[in-house]
């Protein structure tokens, strides 16, 4: 066969360490064999890996592009506690437009791709303040970067649903009008389960994903999670529903955090962990041995339950930080959850891979024959070593053709 494409000297994610690379054939977009000795006769291009790690292409399952970039124009944090990080968006959401918000977004949006990224949840806010300037300042970006990436919108509301009069038409008209999956924030409602119950009535209407921002707090006294595993196991909306932050999970002990993970994994709820979000915005009540505020998400995927990790926010007062990367998201979150050894770091890789893509419910994705040929080469050999040293991404691949290269550094010794 004459390949398009054909990657020499690769590392697939699951490959023994003492196991020989391989060679990848693409055509028309999409793998047509893995194997040895594929032969380059008639190939398009050859591009030789080096033995390095050739993945799927990284997942991101939970960023706003909306409010991204933004950490300059909100007030200073005057305080550890209380953070308010929520109000001081809120504050000057009145002066988005859709053109500053596709400028902002279209920014982060590079640097994702930049690092690796071919598939994308986007959460995208409406409320009277910023109507739908938000949503459609990012829906403009799908088209125009859909020679690089997937891209799908959850509409959510961030300041409250059945206490923001206007906020629910405002979702309505944006899930006519492009958006895939419904959210939900319900710690800023005055009837946090009515939001709760309300947002499964509009996915079933429409026929939708879930994708909540839920438990986020010290103490894991009442949770919403238990309410969501209900509605999803009551509704058949196993495999649809995922629940980010959930730090009140954090601090539960074992016994009690094992039967949260047989719940999730019971009920068919995804969880998506948001360290860098996490870790600046949790126990700010604290002013000694402060506590992470992360759920090891490790230890629910050996349970059953599907997990990702994510970047959430990027440069805005949620979390004046990141670059779109997401192996250093995962180094991050494994450093934060003392994850070092490399079952463990196996299973994080995961979760911004074939954990991420089954959470917004990609049968094609992966690297194997007949599937789409969007893929990443990682200048280390595995993905230990990728997530231990936080190994940049040399090439990316959608649907077969090239949009990413950077090179490799080079030393300049002296003669």
């Amino acid at each position: 066969m004459a390949f398009d494409l054909l990657i020499r000297n690769a590392r697939l994610p699951e490959a023994a360490p003492a196991e020989p690379p391989v060679e990848i054939g693409v055509k028309d977009g999409r793998f047509a064999a893995i194997g040895r000795d594929l032969g380059a006769a008639g190939a398009g291009e050859v591009l030789d890996a080096g033995g390095r790690l050739v993945s799927p292409g990284f997942v991101e399952t939970h960023i706003h592009l909306d409010k991204s970039c933004t950490i300059d124009r909100c007030a200073h944090e005057t305080a550890r506690f209380p953070h308010r990080a929520m109000e001081r968006v809120s504050a000057i959401k009145h002066s988005f437009t859709v053109e500053d918000v596709n400028a902002r977004a279209r920014r982060t949006l590079e640097k994702c791709i930049l690092h690796g990224c071919t598939l994308m949840r986007t959460h995208a806010e409406v409320d009277p303040k910023v109507g739908l300037r938000g949503f459609e300042g990012v829906k403009a970006l799908v088209e125009a970067y859909a020679w690089a990436i997937d891209i799908e919108t959850c509409v959510m509301p961030q300041e409250g649903l059945l206490n923001n009069p206007g906020t629910e038409a405002l979702m309505i008209e944006a899930l006519r009008n492009g958006a895939r999956v419904v959210g939900a924030a319900p710690n800023y409602d005055s009837d946090r389960a009515g939001q709760i119950r309300r947002v499964f009535e509009i996915a079933r209407e429409f026929d939708l994903d879930i994708d909540m921002h839920l438990d986020s707090g010290s103490s894991a006294a009442e949770l919403d999670t238990l309410l969501v595993c209900e509605l999803t196991e009551k509704h058949g909306w196993g495999g649809r529903v995922a629940i980010g932050h959930v730090t009140k999970i954090s601090t539960m002990p074992p016994a009690e955090f094992d039967r949260i993970a047989r719940r999730l994994a019971d009920a068919g709820v995804a969880l998506t962990v948001l360290p860098a979000t996490d870790l600046y915005l949790m126990h700010r009540d604290a002013d000694h041995a402060i506590p992470r505020g992360v759920v090891d998400a490790v230890r629910l995927v050996r349970q059953g339950v599907t997990c990702s990790v994510a970047s959430n926010n990027i440069l805005n007062a949620f979390t004046p930080f990141g670059d779109g990367q997401l192996i250093r998201q995962a180094n991050l979150f494994a450093n934060t959850v003392q994850r070092g050894m490399p079952d463990d770091l196996r299973a994080v890789w995961g979760m911004f891979t074939t954990g991420a893509a089954k959470l917004m419910r990609r049968a094609e994705y992966g690297i194997a024959p007949g599937r789409p040929a969007d893929f990443v080469v990682v200048d280390a050999p595995s993905t230990v070593d990728a997530l231990r040293e936080i190994a940049p991404v040399l090439h990316a691949f959608k649907r077969g053709r090239r949009t990413v290269t950077r090179l490799p550094p080079t030393l300049h010794r002296p003669a």
